[in-house]
């Protein structure tokens, strides 16, 4: 059966962020749609086999917002399984946010009189006058003191979608070069016993068995290991409620051959148990781990 996802609201409140977790979630989306072609947009994807879509309606449409409710109403009465969702924030909320972006409201030209502008306190009153119909029938989130990633999460509960697999990733570096850019956690092993002092293991790496029997001999490495398995352990059920897709630790040395290396080996195989799983070394491919 085709599930509709209806998104709408006060311009500012966070709809296209909820526009963009329902495509990530699998859903075809369309942004803007006239109220008038929603009908027919509705009747092409159940004829295309589509079983997820999400619309995003609301002021930006000229003229024809106040016959919305009717529509909404005239295919749920066809079958239709219609999921509308309204998004909306305090005054001060939206003031502010337009002033971080700094883009015009949408309603700003429809109110213009006589050359004159109106504020932004009476576009957002005369939108909220708008859309008030539909406001009270409909789920509505405020989401004033969401973050995104709480109104995402939120977004996911409310429509039911299965939470996307969070990718983890062991990354090694050499702190000479510089932390990579996509590091989320950042740890330094520069402070463990050195390989690179001993002639027989300078020219080796991390994955090579006479560097790994040599570290695991301290009881520092075991320790360091220890404890940053422990703090992902701890902290990565909070990331992946975040909803967020991808995680990425970065472990450091000075050189990003011996320490770090074995360091982010080892990591991996405490977390071999979470799938999808990848392990980086510079300048080397990253490693799925199944």
């Amino acid at each position: 059966m085709l599930k509709v996802v209806l998104i709408t609201g006060i311009s500012g409140s966070g709809k296209s962020v909820a526009l963009r977790l329902l495509e990530d979630s699998g859903y075809t989306c369309v942004d803007n749609l006239p109220v008038r072609f929603l009908h027919d947009f509705i009747a092409s994807t159940r004829e295309d086999g589509l079983e997820r879509v999400a619309v995003a309606i609301d002021v930006r449409s000229p003229g024809e917002f106040d016959e919305l409710p009717d529509v909404i109403t005239a295919l749920r009465a066809m079958g239709t399984e219609m999921r509308v969702i309204f998004l909306d924030a305090s005054d001060n909320t939206l003031m502010q946010r337009y002033s971080e972006s700094r883009r015009r409201h949408p309603l700003t030209d429809r109110l213009q009189q006589g050359g004159k502008s109106p504020s932004l306190q009476e576009c957002i009153k005369a939108e909220r006058e708008l859309l008030a119909p539909l406001r009270e029938q409909e789920h509505v989130i405020d989401t004033s003191d969401l973050t995104p990633g709480q109104l995402r999460a939120w977004m996911r509960d409310l429509i039911q979608a299965d939470r996307a697999a969070l990718v983890l990733t062991f990354e090694s570096f050499a702190y000479k070069r510089g932390v990579p850019g996509d590091a989320d956690l950042v740890f330094d092993v520069r402070c463990l016993p050195n390989p690179h002092y001993d002639r027989a293991l300078r020219p080796l790496t991390g994955r090579d068995d006479a560097v790994a029997q040599w570290l695991s001999q301290f009881g520092s490495v075991e320790t360091m290991i220890d404890d940053i398995a422990s703090f992902i352990r701890r902290w990565l059920p909070l990331y992946m409620q975040d909803t967020r897709n991808y995680l990425t630790v970065a472990v450091g040395c000075t050189g990003g051959q011996h320490r770090s290396v074995y360091v982010t080996e080892q990591l991996a195989r405490q977390f071999a148990d979470h799938s999808p799983l990848l392990v980086r070394h510079r300048n080397q491919p990253p490693t799925e781990i199944p």
